[in-house]
């Protein structure tokens, strides 16, 4: 980080984006929120990136204890990068700044979501008071990458792998799933548009009433 521009501010929310601040930094964390990920998986999922915007974010957050690297051993071979202990905390955070995004008078619809981003997503989004009493148990599986999402005592669950026993499994592209989530959409029409549901749809009906869009901020009005 020798050289990096600083705020030189003692307030710890300043250093805080001395760490994460740069553009991307964020969005590298939160990718990998749900385990470890290689350079080309990484590169992959943050559609835009350049390859070497990516390298040095990957170099600050290392050298900022964010995270760590390491090598995979035989037969598997290559590297990949995780989170660490402090860089997990971060997870909160991300979440409630999806939550306050979401009411971007501006918010743009229709473009895509990684499946970190789609899995982030439902914690930001994810109203208690709409939960009580509902027990749910899925799975989700989006282009392989597994989930276990399980909702109990008003609190909802995101966790990688395969749930012991799902009610539903959902199985195809995550961005076929949210306007089920968000925007209302029934669960039949996101079938048809290659949606894989298997189970008790009726549950995957009820999980998608979790999480209502907040109302949009107002924009000011201008004086004339």
């Amino acid at each position: 980080m020798a050289g990096k521009r600083r705020y030189e501010d003692g307030c710890a929310f300043a250093q805080g984006l001395d760490v994460v601040g740069e553009r991307w930094a964020l969005l590298v964390v939160r990718e990998l929120m749900f385990g470890p990920k290689r350079f080309s998986d990484l590169k992959s999922d943050l559609t835009g990136i350049a390859t070497n915007v990516l390298t040095q974010r990957l170099t600050d957050l290392e050298a900022a204890g964010v995270i760590s690297r390491r090598d995979l051993p035989p037969p598997t071979r290559g590297r990949v990068y995780a989170l660490t202990d402090w860089g997990r905390e971060l997870a909160p955070v991300i979440e409630v700044m999806g939550r306050w995004s979401a009411r971007n008078p501006r918010l743009q619809f229709g473009w895509p979501l990684s499946v970190s981003a789609a899995m982030m997503s439902l914690g930001s989004m994810f109203d208690p008071s709409r939960a009580e009493g509902v027990e749910a148990a899925l799975q989700f599986d989006f282009g392989g990458e597994l989930f276990a999402v399980t909702v109990a005592d008003r609190r909802l669950r995101v966790d990688p792998g395969r749930h012991p026993a799902p009610q539903v499994t959902v199985t195809g592209d995550q961005n076929e799933l949210l306007p089920v989530l968000y925007a209302g959409m029934p669960v039949a029409e996101a079938e048809a548009n290659g949606l894989a549901v298997e189970g008790d749809r009726e549950v995957l009906r009820r999980f998608a009433t979790l999480f209502p869009m907040p109302d949009p901020a107002p924009l000011p009005v201008t004086a004339t």
